[in-house]
């Protein structure tokens, strides 16, 4: 059995790849699958963002075999566990829940770093230089946390 982790940004161009490459990359792909989307419609089928696939890159990931797709309702019956970038994604995607055993799949993913305090990745598509790198950086931190819990929920 493979548990199944979802991260969702708005255009999953930018902040959702990241997190989707930058949490496979520390849990065990025997044991767990990550994939990402999006809310927005805009991007659907389009690699990640350049600037995500190059700080991917220099941070020795690969993720440009990324596609993008937008989230569905059906994805609360395919995922174990739905990880948002930001509290509007967070509340576009509990608007498409059914039930509360679908909500409670559904956290923000710095909730990791910053318990309950609902803190938003800042989304890098129209900042500075090195938004990327901080939203790196800041992913990089949640889903080692992320990561760690997971592995001991499910040791199987």
């Amino acid at each position: 059995m493979t548990t199944k982790v979802l991260m969702v940004c708005l255009g999953n161009i930018c902040r959702s790849p990241l997190a989707e490459g930058i949490l496979a990359s520390k849990l065990p792909q025997n044991k767990f699958t990550v994939d990402s989307a999006g809310t927005g419609n805009w991007h659907i089928g389009k690699k990640p963002d350049e600037r995500s696939i190059a700080v991917a890159q220099k941070n020795g990931l690969d993720i440009s075999i990324q596609k993008a797709r937008q989230f569905s309702k059906t994805d609360f019956d395919n995922y174990d566990y739905i990880f948002v970038m930001d509290n509007t994604n967070y509340y576009d995607v509990i608007s498409l829940a059914e039930n509360e055993s679908q909500k409670n799949k559904v956290d923000l993913i710095l909730n990791a770093l910053f318990p309950n305090e609902n803190v938003d990745v800042p989304d890098p598509y129209y900042g500075l230089a090195n938004g990327f790198d901080n939203v790196y950086q800041m992913l990089d931190e949640a889903c080692t946390v992320v990561a760690s819990k997971l592995i001991e929920k499910h040791p199987y």
